[in-house]
């Protein structure tokens, strides 16, 4: 008769996140090994793309990562951009720099209060998407929309900053700094984060390569590894922030990294507002025409940092006003597929630690 213990958990489940499945099997209520389960959020969005006009696809990303849709979007755009041999204006590349930080901490606040209620800890949740509201507030003020922005469009953006979305970033900004660590504040000073997160879900640095982990949680691992920095894009490379790095290697020190990267995302801000020039905020290249056509057999492949690492989009053109092949490089999907290293050995209530710590968007990895 076996000693071990089949359970399923999820695919729906209040502790995950996403529509998933983890089949843990049990030695009583260590964890010997698991299986996860994908594909019940499954909607085609790469073969559907293919189907489409290249500036009719933007809604198929903002609905990948939908709580970091800005990020997205730009993975795409760029791709497109590249291969259509489009620029955006100067104005235009540093207003994508401003939406997609604020949309990182927007995602990250998502992350960090599901995190919390994971433990138990209602009242960090409450705190974090109040400041997620304000995001949103100016997401809607610039696009009309709350979370599906389709926004950042190929050529440019959609819709110039007037003063009163600049004000607001501003503001937001410099009320951020505080609320951001009172926020971090209710977390390292709570007994029970202590107690359920030190030393839980240890990630070797040399496992995260293996497995092609990137984002917050290999850069946990002590491996400073950011597309910002090791392959500027936008205007990255005209602006002052560091990229943060913990060796605890535990749901701790990723938690610890994330609040740091939330105060960079701020200080990328500020410089971008400073910086940010008068002129066109779209290319009437692009504008004249929706129908693009790609000249010839060409491909690219466009990488941004998204809110949970690399996300990477490839796109091949064949002539026509439609991609031939569009595929998409998921941080998500590798970030989820170390779990079972990070778990084993584990009890059955630290797997829903880590897989808060990690933060996984399954519409990302389903598509």
């Amino acid at each position: 008769m076996s000693r071990y213990t089949v359970l399923n958990l999820g695919p729906v489940h209040p502790s995950i996140h996403g529509i998933l499945r983890f089949r843990v099997k049990l030695n009583e209520e260590i964890i010997e090994d698991v299986d996860i389960t994908i594909g019940f959020l499954h909607r085609n969005a790469e073969k559907i793309c293919e189907l489409n006009i290249y500036a009719n696809n933007i809604i198929y990303f903002d609905r990948m990562d939908y709580l970091d849709a800005m990020n997205m979007e730009l993975g795409y755009v760029t791709a497109v951009e590249k291969l259509t041999g489009i620029e955006a204006p100067e104005r235009a590349q540093w207003i994508r720099m401003i939406m997609a930080e604020l949309n990182r901490l927007a995602a990250r606040l998502v992350g960090l209060g599901a995190f919390g209620l994971d433990m138990g800890m209602l009242t960090p949740f409450f705190h974090c998407f109040a400041e997620r509201e304000k995001i949103q507030k100016i997401f809607v003020e610039a696009s009309g929309g709350r979370q599906e922005v389709n926004y950042i469009s190929i050529g440019g953006v959609y819709q110039d900053f007037n003063e009163k979305i600049i004000n607001d970033i501003r503001e937001f900004s410099k009320n951020f700094k505080k609320r951001l660590e009172d926020i971090y504040n209710m977390f390292i000073h709570s007994e029970i984060f202590w107690q359920r997160n030190d030393g839980i879900g240890i990630l070797e640095p040399d496992v995260a390569l293996d497995y092609g982990v990137t984002g917050p949680l290999l850069r946990g691992s002590g491996i400073a590894y950011d597309v910002r920095k090791d392959a500027p894009y936008l205007f990255y490379d005209k602006v002052n922030f560091d990229v943060p790095i913990s060796h605890r290697k535990d749901n701790i020190g990723r938690f610890v990294l994330k609040i740091e990267e939330m105060r960079q995302s701020i200080r990328i801000i500020d410089q971008c507002l400073d910086k940010i020039p008068d002129g066109p905020y779209f290319n009437n290249k692009a504008k004249k025409s929706l129908m693009l056509r790609v000249k010839g057999d060409g491909e690219v492949f466009s990488r941004v940092e998204s809110d949970n690492g690399e996300f990477g989009v490839y796109v091949r053109g064949d002539n026509t006003v439609k991609p031939y092949r569009v595929h998409v490089r998921s941080p998500a999907f590798k970030n989820i597929s170390v779990v079972p290293v990070m778990a084993r050995g584990l009890m059955i209530a630290d797997l829903i630690v880590i897989i808060g710590s990690i933060d996984t968007v399954i519409g990302e990895i389903d598509r």
